[in-house]
């Protein structure tokens, strides 16, 4: 059509191909569960070991990837580890939740570059004024790391998201808003800013430890959320709003909840539910588990009912869509234990396929607030996805600084 078909076109797949493996190349290292050598990325991914080997200089003088002492393994040359490299471009999470707000800047190997955290009352507040704070708190710690490049932002809130709109977060009382643009007008160099749901950003943490597994990520904080993982990707259903496991109707004549409805199961097994329940309301998670250490019968009968609750909703979810495991996480990891026995029983009861393919229940990986990890992982996805783009930025910036 432009006069000119083959020589641009072949070009082009020449360039779209070497594109294509760089970020090959590079997923097979980022997201790998120990640090592969470049034998190993050349078996994994069918490349052979020179083109390998030249993507990998390229990843690793672009900063994305570093190389660890060669290693002996038997005949022949030492094998050189690959892994991520640390504190060369990072990814900001945002969260805003019932009882803080906080930033946190991660780099591509998974460690903390900065973090600040505001705890507050956030309920019923002006959603403009929160999100300035977060947009401030943002700010201040990516000041705190200059030298730090950032590929981007990600917000975590509690509701329904859809295309990077609010739709609703009942227990802030937030309805159809454009958090993105209040952030970034705000402040501008936060850059390109994404947002999801907090339940399925805390289970891409989860998946940091294995980028492969299949679970269903359980979100506990005054709302439930959850996230259904399968071989590594979130399902999120049709629209997006999948998982919303915290408004599954447990108790027809039970309490309001914030959506509206009736019985869910927030109201029982949500947090602020749960303390109510043990005669401890506005205290902590960890002054109820004191109060189950001690045998305190109010404070076991409100997690006996709320581990039954939380079972049956757990059975009906896995009855419909056949996970193979559920992960505690939030507030709720820190009563696993004690919620194990309720819900377990209710597994063997209500799920049909117990007998031949048991649910397996554990507790999320230690962090404190997962959900601002894996917002900022997600705000680095597009360095993992699309690496040639970033170096190209990456490379924009240097002759920039260096031309100042």
């Amino acid at each position: 059509m432009d006069g000119y078909p083959d020589r641009p076109r072949r070009a082009a797949r020449q360039e779209s191909l070497r594109e294509h493996n760089l970020a090959l190349v590079a997923r097979t290292v980022l997201l790998a569960p120990g640090p592969p050598s470049r034998a190993d990325v050349a078996a994994r991914t069918g490349l052979n070991r020179a083109t390998v080997s030249r993507l990998v200089a390229e990843l690793v003088a672009g900063g994305l990837l570093s190389e660890d002492d060669p290693v002996a393994a038997g005949a022949g040359r030492p094998a050189t580890p690959l892994r991520p490299a640390a504190g060369t471009v990072a990814g900001l999470g945002l969260e805003i939740n019932i009882d803080f707000v906080g930033a946190r800047l991660i780099d591509l190997a998974g460690g903390v570059v900065a973090e600040r955290i505001t705890p507050g009352h956030f309920r019923d507040t002006d959603p403009d004024e929160i999100l300035g704070l977060a947009a401030h708190l943002g700010q201040q710690t990516l000041d705190s790391a200059p030298d730090v490049p950032t590929a981007g932002t990600a917000l975590a809130l509690p509701g329904l998201v859809r295309e990077n709109r609010l739709l609703t977060a009942p227990n802030l009382d937030w309805h159809d808003l454009d958090p993105a643009d209040v952030l970034t007008r705000a402040a501008p160099g936060l850059g390109p800013v994404t947002l999801d749901n907090e339940a399925r950003l805390a289970a891409l943490a989860e998946l940091a430890a294995d980028p492969a597994a299949s679970f269903l990520y359980v979100s506990g904080e005054v709302g439930i959320g959850a996230a259904i993982v399968r071989d590594g990707e979130i399902v999120t259903g049709v629209h997006g709003f999948g998982a919303e496991l915290g408004h599954l109707m447990v108790d027809p004549g039970g309490h309001r909840c914030r959506c509206g409805a009736t019985g869910c199961l927030e109201t029982v097994a949500g947090t602020d539910a749960l303390l109510a329940a043990a005669g401890l309301p506005g205290a902590s998670m960890a002054e109820l588990a004191e109060r189950l250490v001690t045998g305190e019968a109010q404070a076991r009968a409100a997690v006996e009912r709320a581990a039954i609750a939380l079972g049956q909703a757990l059975a009906a979810f896995v009855n419909l869509v056949d996970v193979p495991t559920i992960v505690l996480g939030n507030t709720l990891a820190q009563l696993t234990e004690a919620l194990r026995p309720g819900i377990e029983n209710e597994l063997r009861a209500r799920v049909l396929a117990a007998r031949w393919a048991p649910p397996q229940l554990r507790r999320a990986a230690p962090l404190t607030h997962p959900a601002l990890t894996g917002a900022a992982r997600a705000a680095l996805a597009p360095v993992v996805e699309d690496p040639s783009a970033w170096l190209s930025r990456a490379s924009g910036f240097q002759h920039a600084e260096s031309t100042d």
